[in-house]
């Protein structure tokens, strides 16, 4: 696809995208889909080189003795559900949590600021929009976060005046809730991964719920993210895309925006590229959104059939920051503070994920000492689950209540948690208190456990 400011005036790209949201999707595929290619078709080369096949094949983490090994650990496995399935060494993760990825959303929460203050309600889904894509950057990261232990939390206090707090609330299935504030929005989600094993590549849904409330005129955002698929799992490169539809609605009048992820094809073409419209609640388009989600997002007013209006261009509302050159695991600077102690605040939860002996152990390259303190961490949950199951005792999130609200989703129904503000009263406490203890945040134990004093049989 050509670049932004070329597309602007082709128009007849964009009114082959518009004619109404119902005509959306099938308009995208013909328009863009159909000519970049769709699933089944192989990627040579996501990153656009002109390496053939056999030389991009053998560029992946695992030795040849390792790809037969785990090939044919995994066959066993094509079709299912492997979220927590399959115990995997820990070569292939990164020094961090799913809690801790959650939080990655709040880097340009700036975003959501500028929605709250905007009078405009089709520029605020602009801004959301961009804010909701502004983290797949971070998201294409190869290496797996670590699974949460039942009880870990994390915590995130002095980025841009947001408090955010996220807890591992079941094991089984997987789900995670989190709760982010500051005085222009709350941010709620539940999350639940489902999985799908396909052989050398993982189908991931997102089977949650995330509800974004902009506090000046209480006006609620729902978004539904787009799959990801991780692409030559055992054989080849690894790489993440997202293909597929991102649909924020606001549910308080109606309106929507609807963006597409355009699929990976040949040689890369069209990876990264995002393009759709902010609708109306009576579905017409309003404004173009088009960019990269490894790059930038930029809008530009349109009419009913979609085309860019005269005298209007396209202007950028978002623009990925600077980052690292050649990190170990592709970290932003965002990753790596909120990773870091440094930025751990006064009276760290013990059950907080930078806490972890084995995540600290891969940070510091030990992966020996990590691949021990994982198995050590994952046999006292279960020492834990079977006192519980003793006990007939359910497990009970200290931050987040479980509702009797069950939500569908296009993956399917989710139980839904609500954050229950025992975290912002611990908060507020612990600020306003002189008599803290100045704690080297290290020395801390990881202790996410409801039963304390129990230890791995």
């Amino acid at each position: 696809m050509s670049s932004p400011k070329k597309d602007q005036n082709n128009k007849g790209f964009f009114a082959a995208m518009s004619s109404g949201l119902s005509v959306f999707g099938n308009a995208m595929h013909r328009s863009v889909g159909g000519m970049l290619g769709h699933e089944g078709v192989e990627v040579i080369n996501p990153e656009g080189g002109k390496e053939d096949a056999e030389e991009e094949a053998h560029r992946g983490r695992w030795k040849q003795e390792e790809q037969d090994s785990y090939w044919k650990m995994m066959q066993k496995y094509i079709g299912s559900d492997i979220t927590s399935m399959v115990t995997l060494p820990v070569l292939i993760f990164e020094p961090m949590t799913m809690l801790q990825k959650m939080a990655e959303l709040m880097e340009y929460s700036h975003l959501l600021d500028r929605a709250d203050e905007c009078e405009d309600p089709y520029m605020r889904l602009v801004y959301a929009t961009s804010w909701a894509i502004s983290v797949y950057y971070a998201y294409q990261r190869t290496w797996k976060p670590f699974n949460p232990i039942l009880g870990e939390t994390y915590e995130m206090v002095n980025h841009c005046g947001v408090t955010f707090v996220a807890e591992q609330v079941s094991h089984h299935p997987p789900m995670s809730a989190g709760h982010g504030e500051n005085e222009h929005f709350t941010y709620d989600v539940t999350s639940k991964l489902k999985t799908k094993f396909l052989g050398n590549s993982l189908d991931v849904y997102p089977v949650g719920r995330t509800r974004v409330t902009l506090k000046r005129d209480g006006v609620v955002l729902d978004l539904v993210p787009p799959p990801t698929k991780v692409n030559n799992l055992i054989f080849g490169r690894t790489w993440v895309d997202s293909p597929g539809e991102m649909i924020m609605t606001n549910l308080t009048t109606g309106d929507k925006a609807v963006l597409y992820f355009q699929p990976c094809g040949w040689f890369g073409a069209g990876r990264y590229e995002v393009d759709g419209y902010v609708y109306n609640a009576a579905e017409e388009p309003k404004i173009l959104m088009t960019g990269k989600w490894n790059q930038s997002m930029s809008y530009q007013p349109c009419d009913m059939e979609g085309e860019p209006l005269t005298g209007t261009e396209l202007k950028e509302v978002w623009h990925l920051a600077d980052v690292p050159q050649n990190d170990k695991f592709q970290y932003t600077y965002f990753a790596h503070k909120i990773n870091s102690f440094d930025s751990a605040p006064k009276k760290l939860l013990a059950s907080d994920s930078r806490l972890r002996p084995d995540r600290y152990a891969l940070e510091k390259g030990d992966l020996s000492k990590a691949g021990a303190e994982k198995s050590r961490l994952e046999e006292r949950q279960r020492a834990e689950k079977r006192e519980r199951e003793a006990k007939e005792q359910k497990f009970t999130p200290r931050w987040f209540d479980l509702t009797e609200e069950v939500t569908p989703t296009p993956w399917g129904d989710l139980e839904v948690y609500q954050y229950n503000s025992k975290y912002s009263q611990h908060r507020a406490a612990v600020d306003i208190s002189d008599s803290v203890d100045v704690v080297d945040v290290k020395s801390i134990e990881f202790n996410p456990w409801q039963y304390g004093n129990l230890s791995a049989e």
